[in-house]
C-alpha cells in the first residue's frame, strides 16, 4: 500500500476505486476538494486518485522530459566506453551508462501510470515535440569530460532530483529514491576521475581544467531559466508546480545551492572554476557568481547546439534497429498468456 492508493478517496467522491476520472474529464467539487486536501496535508497522489488534468499533464511533461534526458544522456559518455584508459574505468563507465538506461525505464513506467503510452512519449521525443536537457547537446572531447559530466552534470542532477523524492505524485517520488542513490555514485565517480587527473601530469591537469571550463556554465543552465524575483512574474511552470508539491524549490534557489556546494569541491580538486565574478558574499552567506548566457541556453534547447541533430539521429536509429526485439518480446508475452489461459 502506498499513500492514498487504497484510501477513501474514490469512495468519498462516489466513484469506483479502479476508475478515476479520465484525463480529459473535469473533477467534480468533491473530487477537487479531496485533491486539494491531500496536497495541503503533504500526502501522496496515487494513479487511482482523482486529479486535475492540468496536474496530470504537468507531470507527464516533466517526467517525460526527465526520462528522455536519461536515455539521451547515455550517448555522451557511452561514446567513451571503448576508449576509457583502463579495464576498471571501462567497467565503471559501462555500469553508469546502464544505470542511465534503468533510470529512463523507471521514469517511463512512472509516466505510464498517468495514462500516457510509452511509444507516444518516444515518438514525441523523436519528432521534436518533447525536449530533453540541453546539457546533453554538448560534445565529450576528452576523457576528462567523463569526469566533468559526473562531477558537474550529475552533481546538478542530484541537487535537482533529491527534492523530487518528496514529490506529491507517488510513482515519481518512489522512482527518484533509487535514481538519486545511483546518481550519487555517478557524481563520486566523476570527482574521482578529475581527482586522479589533477594529480597527474601537466597535460592531464590541463585536460581536467579544460573540461571543467566547458561544462561549468552548461551545468548551471541545467536548473532552468530564472524563476524568482522579477522573473517569477513572467510565467513558467515553477509557481504552480510548487503549489502542487511537484517541485519543492525554485530554479534559482537550487542553482545557488549547487554553486555553494561545488566551489569547495573545486578548491579541493585544484580546479579553477571559469567565473571571474565567483566570490564569497559574507552578507548573503552564499557565493556570488557571474551572469549566465541565457541566449545560448535557449538556442541549444531549440535545436541549435553542437550535437542536437546527432543525438536525435542516433536515438532514432537505435530505436528503429531495436524494433525486432520489441516485436519478439510482445510475441512471447502473447504466447505465454495463451498458454496460461489454456491451463
Amino acid at each position: 500500500m502506498y499513500g492514498n492508493d487504497f484510501g477513501p478517496t474514490a469512495q468519498a467522491s462516489g466513484t469506483d476505486a479502479d476508475t478515476p476520472p479520465g484525463p480529459d474529464e473535469p473533477l467534480n467539487a468533491a473530487e477537487a476538494g479531496i485533491f486539494d486536501d491531500l496536497i495541503e496535508a503533504e500526502q501522496r497522489i496515487e494513479p487511482r486518485d482523482a486529479m486535475p488534468d492540468s496536474y496530470r499533464q504537468t507531470l507527464v511533461r516533466q517526467i517525460a522530459q526527465h526520462a528522455h534526458s536519461e536515455i539521451i544522456g547515455m550517448q555522451p559518455e557511452g561514446n567513451w566506453i571503448t576508449r576509457a584508459p583502463s579495464l576498471r574505468r571501462k567497467a565503471i563507465l559501462m555500469a553508469k551508462v546502464q544505470d542511465e538506461a534503468g533510470h529512463g525505464l523507471y521514469l517511463y513506467s512512472a509516466a505510464e501510470t498517468l495514462g500516457v503510452d510509452r511509444e507516444e512519449l518516444l515518438d514525441r521525443l523523436h519528432t521534436g515535440r518533447q525536449r530533453y536537457s540541453s546539457i546533453f547537446n554538448y560534445p565529450t572531447l576528452t576523457w576528462a569530460d567523463c569526469g566533468a559530466i559526473g562531477w558537474l552534470v550529475d552533481g546538478a542532477a542530484i541537487m535537482n532530483q533529491v527534492p523530487l523524492c518528496r514529490c506529491s505524485y507517488g510513482p515519481y517520488a518512489r522512482a527518484m529514491i533509487r535514481i538519486c542513490k545511483e546518481e550519487s555514485f555517478h557524481q563520486r565517480q566523476g570527482f574521482e576521475i578529475l581527482w586522479t587527473l589533477m594529480r597527474g601530469t601537466e597535460k592531464q591537469q590541463a585536460m581536467a581544467q579544460d573540461a571543467a571550463d566547458r561544462w561549468w556554465w552548461p551545468a548551471l543552465m541545467m536548473f532552468g531559466p530564472p524563476d524568482t524575483g522579477e522573473a517569477a512574474q513572467g510565467g513558467g511552470h515553477t509557481q504552480q508546480s510548487m503549489a502542487w508539491g511537484i517541485k519543492r524549490f525554485a530554479n534559482d534557489d537550487l542553482r545557488q545551492k549547487f554553486v555553494d556546494m561545488m566551489v569547495p569541491q573545486a578548491e579541493r580538486l585544484g580546479i579553477v572554476l571559469p567565473d571571474p565574478e565567483l566570490r564569497w558574499n559574507a552578507e548573503r552567506g552564499h557565493y556570488d557568481f557571474g551572469p549566465i548566457d541565457w541566449e545560448e541556453f535557449w538556442r541549444v534547447l531549440k535545436g541549435d547546439g553542437p550535437c542536437n541533430a546527432e543525438r536525435i539521429a542516433h536515438r532514432v536509429q537505435a530505436h528503429d534497429e531495436g524494433a525486432w526485439v520489441r516485436e519478439a518480446a510482445t510475441a512471447y508475452a502473447v504466447k505465454q498468456a495463451s498458454r496460461e489461459a489454456v491451463a
